[in-house]
């Protein structure tokens, strides 16, 4: 039976797509923890009142997804490092009775590619596609593990230029026509655009991976398909290739450990059960 004091939850609007409940649940069983983790569907205007009500409502803390993550960030008491450079908090957890908020997604990325790419943040430039939030933590991950050369190309130059502006020396901004240029000599590519998303796979790729040299990883933060047009493209051109599943485990498991206790494995099993749950999508 579940413990009501081991309770643990995902929000969002809407909230029913979200694979965290079955990973998350996994880790229960699989652990032999008597906890719980449940999705709740939060609108906007009602995010502040459930956050101030965590305690009451039997939370040791949660996940935050769209579009909570920046209110979260303004309305948690404290923040960790990682949210604040991001600017978004995705993980909350109650500390001597005050929410705080933390952000894992630059954990999960740079995880993701530990596992499949070893050796990633030593392979040179870093060339990240886009600008939004997910860009915000995948640029942090490659600051933090220490890649110096980090090329921003985003349709809005305007918005590259604030993420660059935001993370400072070694993070550059550039116009999207500048990217095959980028590409000649970059170790990483990372595509955190819409472009390959299911639904979107009829707009093109994000770049054209054979203009970059051989030893070049190609990563995409889209899990749906589990390869996108652009890792296919890549795969074909003898690429390394790592898809976006792996940074969804991996982003989950500071969190589980915080509410309950145990550093949680992400684990082939586990990466099959969402996998079948995604339909078995391959491409």
């Amino acid at each position: 039976m579940p413990d009501p004091a081991m309770k643990a939850f995902v929000t969002g609007h809407p909230i029913a797509h979200s694979r965290s409940p079955k990973i998350h649940n996994y880790w229960l069983e699989h652990y032999g923890i008597g906890g719980s983790y449940e999705a709740v569907d939060i609108a906007p205007a009602d995010f502040a009142a459930f956050l101030a009500g965590l305690a009451a409502g039997g939370f040791r803390g949660g996940n935050v997804t769209i579009p909570h993550k920046e209110a979260a960030f303004e309305l948690v008491g404290r923040r960790d490092e990682a949210a604040e450079q991001i600017g978004a908090v995705n993980t909350l957890w109650l500390e001597d009775g005050v929410v705080c908020g933390g952000n894992t997604d630059a954990h999960g990325f740079a995880a993701n590619l530990d596992e499949h790419a070893p050796g990633w943040d030593r392979n040179g430039a870093a060339l990240v596609l886009g600008a939004g939030g997910a860009a915000r933590a995948v640029v942090h991950a490659l600051r933090t593990r220490g890649v110096g050369d980090i090329r921003i190309v985003n349709r809005t130059p305007a918005r590259a230029k604030e993420l660059a502006h935001r993370f400072g020396v070694g993070v550059s901004a550039h116009e999207v026509a500048a990217t095959e240029a980028l590409m000649a000599d970059a170790g990483l590519l990372v595509n955190t655009t819409s472009l390959g998303l299911q639904g979107h796979e009829g707009q093109g790729l994000p770049a054209d991976p054979s203009r970059l040299p051989a030893h070049a990883i190609v990563t995409d933060i889209v899990y749906v398909p589990l390869e996108t047009p652009l890792l296919a493209a890549a795969r074909q051109r003898g690429l390394a290739t790592v898809d976006g599943l792996g940074m969804l485990l991996h982003q989950a498991a500071p969190g589980f450990e915080r509410w309950f206790g145990v550093r949680p494995q992400v684990t082939p099993a586990l990466r099959a059960l969402i996998v079948a749950d995604l339909g078995g999508k391959t491409a």
